[in-house]
C-alpha cells in the first residue's frame, strides 16, 4: 500500500489509516482479525480515542507484541467516565495515562486534543498539558483533530505537529480554511470521515442519524458516480486522498472484509484524475451553502 510522508514528522504512513470509533463494542475476536489482516496488508496507522467505547482496550490486547508494525495515534478532551469536566487539564493528563494503560503501550505517536475549541485553546493549559506529556516521552507528536474555525486557530497557534479534520465529497470546507494553513506549517494531514458515511446509499435518514447532514448535502449534490455504490466509495475515498496535502484517510469499520475491499480499491493509485478532482471540487462550489461548513 502507498506510503506518504507526515509533515515534517519521521512518520511514513499508509494511505489509509484504521479508525477506531467503530469497533468500540465489537467483541475480541473480530477485532483481533481486522487488525491483524489490516495490519498484514500494510496499513500503519491506527487511530482511536478516550471516548470510542472500548476502543483502546481492545486495540491494545489486539495488538500486543505488534507495536513495532504501526503508529499508534490517540486523541484526549472528553471525560468518558474520569469525574472531572471535559478540557480540565487534571482530566488531560489522567486521560493520557489512562490511554496508555489501555493500549499497553509506553508511548503514542500523536495525541491530539479532540474537537477542543477556540476558547478553551486560547486558555492555553490544555496545550501545555500535551507539551508536558509530550517531553515526557508519552507521545512522540502533539496534535489538533477538529474543524471550521477552531481548527484554524489551532493550527495557527504552530505549536501541533499534526493536524486532523473531516474532508471527503460532502465537506469541503477544510480544503481551503484550513489544510492549506497546515500544510504551510508542516503539519501531518489526518483525513476523517474520508467517505461522508457513505450516506448516498440511504433512501432516507433520520434528522438523529449521525450522517444526516451529509446524506442532505449529497441529495442536492448529485454526483453521478455516486449511483453505484461501490464505485461510489471508491470515488470519494480517491477525492479525499487527492485533496493536497492529505496523507492519510481514516476509514471506520468493524467489518474484515470491508477493509479489504477498501483496500483493493487503491491497488491502482490513491488519485483520481486532476480532471475528476477538479470536477466535484466545481459541483462543490456551485451548489455548497454558506453552513456547511466541516462536520465536528
Amino acid at each position: 500500500m502507498e506510503r506518504r510522508t507526515f509533515g515534517q514528522t519521521d512518520m511514513q504512513v499508509s494511505i489509509l489509516g484504521f479508525g477506531g470509533a467503530e469497533i468500540g463494542q465489537e467483541d475480541q475476536k473480530t477485532v483481533d482479525r481486522l487488525l491483524h489482516s489490516a495490519v498484514d496488508a500494510g496499513l500503519n496507522m491506527i487511530d482511536t480515542a478516550e471516548c470510542y467505547g472500548n476502543s483502546e482496550e481492545l486495540i491494545g490486547r489486539s495488538l500486543a507484541g505488534r507495536r513495532e508494525d504501526y503508529y499508534l495515534f490517540t486523541k484526549c478532551g472528553h471525560a468518558a467516565g474520569l469525574e472531572y469536566p471535559d478540557w480540565d487539564p487534571v482530566l488531560l493528563e489522567k486521560s493520557i495515562d489512562r490511554s496508555l494503560k489501555r493500549l499497553q503501550v509506553d508511548y503514542v505517536d500523536v495525541i491530539h486534543l479532540h474537537s477542543c475549541s477556540e476558547e478553551v485553546l486560547r486558555q492555553g493549559e490544555v496545550i501545555e498539558v500535551l507539551k508536558r506529556a509530550k517531553e515526557k516521552g508519552k507521545t512522540r507528536y502533539i496534535g489538533y483533530s477538529g474543524d471550521t474555525t477552531d481548527a484554524l486557530y489551532a493550527i495557527q497557534t504552530g505549536v501541533f505537529d499534526s493536524f486532523e479534520t473531516s474532508v471527503n465529497i460532502a465537506d469541503q470546507e477544510a480544503i481551503e480554511l484550513t489544510i492549506p494553513e497546515a500544510v504551510k506549517r508542516g503539519m501531518g494531514v489526518i483525513a476523517k470521515r474520508p467517505v461522508a458515511n457513505v450516506a448516498w446509499k440511504e433512501e432516507t435518514l433520520s434528522q438523529t442519524d449521525y450522517a444526516y447532514p451529509y446524506w442532505v448535502r449529497l441529495q442536492e449534490l448529485q454526483y453521478d458516480f455516486l449511483a453505484d455504490v461501490q464505485t461510489g466509495v471508491k470515488q470519494a475515498l480517491k477525492f479525499t486522498l487527492t485533496v493536497p496535502g492529505v496523507a492519510t484517510a481514516i476509514v471506520g469499520t468493524a467489518n474484515p472484509s470491508r477493509w479489504e475491499q477498501n483496500a483493493a480499491m487503491l491497488e491502482d493509485g490513491g488519485r483520481l484524475t486532476q480532471e475528476d478532482f477538479e470536477a466535484i471540487r466545481a459541483r462543490w462550489k456551485e451548489v455548497a451553502g454558506p453552513d456547511w461548513i466541516g462536520k465536528v
